[in-house]
């Protein structure tokens, strides 16, 4: 029998570097405080919801609420459900539901990358994304999101422009371009630093060295 290890098999880790290693556990309550924050969200959204549904069959004060919510201002009061607020209330419900898909992705990619592997691989609701998932990635897809979110908010402000400066409006504009062009160069990077294996198997076979 041969006493070298199976390949299969690693020699156990020497107590510091499996500290070391063990102390990505620590970031344990962290990924466990998103999903409390996504708890919250769930419930502002379906109050933000109801107080919609309300609002549509005349209830004042959810009326109201709703139009405190969105930050709304008009020149006489709002007694009734008109496009604009409606409009306003569904931007700020899809904002919450794009910052909880990006909440999801930080969680199980971020946990997956970092922390331990999930084991997912033959799950039937395994996300298209986790499959190839690393830190470049999840960066990128993470800036995309961003990105997504910003824009939601800049609708939401040029629909109720009457509401604000136009400093406000440019200083908005401005960071959603600084976003864009983030995301442009976190993939530009991204790219250059691929692998050569990956542009394709057309060089493999003829030169040695």
């Amino acid at each position: 029998m041969s006493d070298h290890p199976s390949p299969l098999t690693s020699p156990p880790l020497r107590p510091l570097p499996a500290m070391i290693f063990a102390s990505r556990w620590l970031q344990l309550p962290l990924y466990l405080g998103l999903i409390i924050a996504q708890a919250v969200y769930v419930v502002h959204f379906l109050v933000e919801l109801w107080h919609l549904v309300e609002a549509a069959f005349g209830n004042q004060h959810a009326l109201q609420a709703l139009v405190g919510s969105i930050g709304y201002k008009a020149s006489t009061p709002v007694t009734s459900l008109n496009e604009t607020v409606i409009m306003l209330v569904v931007l700020a419900l899809i904002d919450v539901v794009m910052i909880s898909n990006l909440l999801i992705m930080v969680i199980v990619g971020g946990f997956e990358t970092f922390v331990s592997r999930l084991n997912l691989e033959n799950h039937p609701d395994q996300p298209e994304w986790l499959s190839h998932v690393n830190a470049s990635v999840l960066k990128v897809k993470l800036a995309l999101s961003i990105i997504g979110i910003s824009s939601i908010h800049l609708l939401k402000t040029f629909i109720n422009a009457d509401n604000y400066t136009d400093r406000v409006l440019i200083a908005q504009t401005a960071i959603h371009i600084t976003f864009l062009l983030s995301a442009l160069g976190i993939a530009l990077v991204d790219r250059l630093m691929m692998p050569p294996a990956h542009h394709g198997p057309a060089h493999g076979h003829g030169s040695g060295h």
